[in-house]
């Protein structure tokens, strides 16, 4: 086992939701500095400079590989923004080619955001700007169907591509739950009711899937104390 290696520099980028390449050679993740929104960089797994994927874009949310490593998907407007805001110039999701650099554009996707490539490179997974619906985009026909109607957060596809998994954070009986593409058959898989968990600056309790697909989420385990303090106001 080789030692840690640091990639970024906190005082010069904060970043967030890294993503391995498929070969295992480089991440791809958001970075934010004092003077720039969320982006979307490149830096190879032994270390050096990031790379802004999108240099001309105003932001650069969640990027995902495809599965050949060739192509990353990622949303290109912050979900916060409103809706009228997105339909007057904002772009939904887009697809960078890494070899050629050219961008192009999801039909349909402008209210969307979180893109998840499906492992045989078939679909695309999204949520909605409202956090309700979990939608699919089949490339073959160009067209996305709605998979769930309810709260929704970090989807994740299983490593066979059968499954994807999300959880229900946002609402008041959390849980993990995951869809069956095949036949759309919905199964609650445990319950997060009161589970302390770390809220994260990108605004969200981050879960995911281990190589084996068990479940993963970050747990809050600091301390909280309550003072009172007297002092006196010069």
């Amino acid at each position: 086992m080789s030692d840690r290696l640091q990639l970024t520099s906190a005082s010069k980028m904060w970043a967030g939701l890294p993503r391995w390449s498929p070969d295992g050679k480089q991440i791809v993740f958001m970075g934010r500095t004092i003077s720039t929104n969320w982006r979307a960089y490149l830096i190879s797994s032994s270390g050096g400079a990031p790379r802004d994927l999108i240099p001309g874009a105003d932001a650069g949310f969640d990027p995902t590989w495809s599965p050949d490593g060739g192509s990353i998907v990622l949303t290109l407007h912050n979900a916060g923004v409103s809706l009228h805001d997105q339909a007057n110039g904002s772009r939904g999701i887009s697809i960078l080619d890494l070899k050629t650099e050219k961008l192009s554009e999801l039909p349909g996707a402008e209210n969307l955001f979180s893109p998840r490539w499906s492992p045989d490179g078939k679909y695309i997974a999204a949520i909605s700007t409202d956090n309700q619906k979990l939608m699919l985009f089949d490339r073959a026909s160009a067209r996305w169907t709605e998979l769930a109607n309810m709260t929704i957060g970090y989807p994740s596809w299983s490593h066979d591509g059968q499954y994807l998994y999300f959880d229900t954070t946002l609402n008041d009986d959390p849980a993990f739950f995951r869809i069956r593409i095949s036949d759309r058959k919905l199964d609650r898989l445990v319950s997060l009711k009161g589970v302390r968990r770390f809220w994260a600056e990108l605004g969200g309790q981050w879960t995911g899937l281990a190589p084996d697909d068990s479940l993963l989420l970050v747990r809050d385990t600091s301390s909280q104390e309550i003072y009172a303090l007297d002092f006196q106001a010069p």
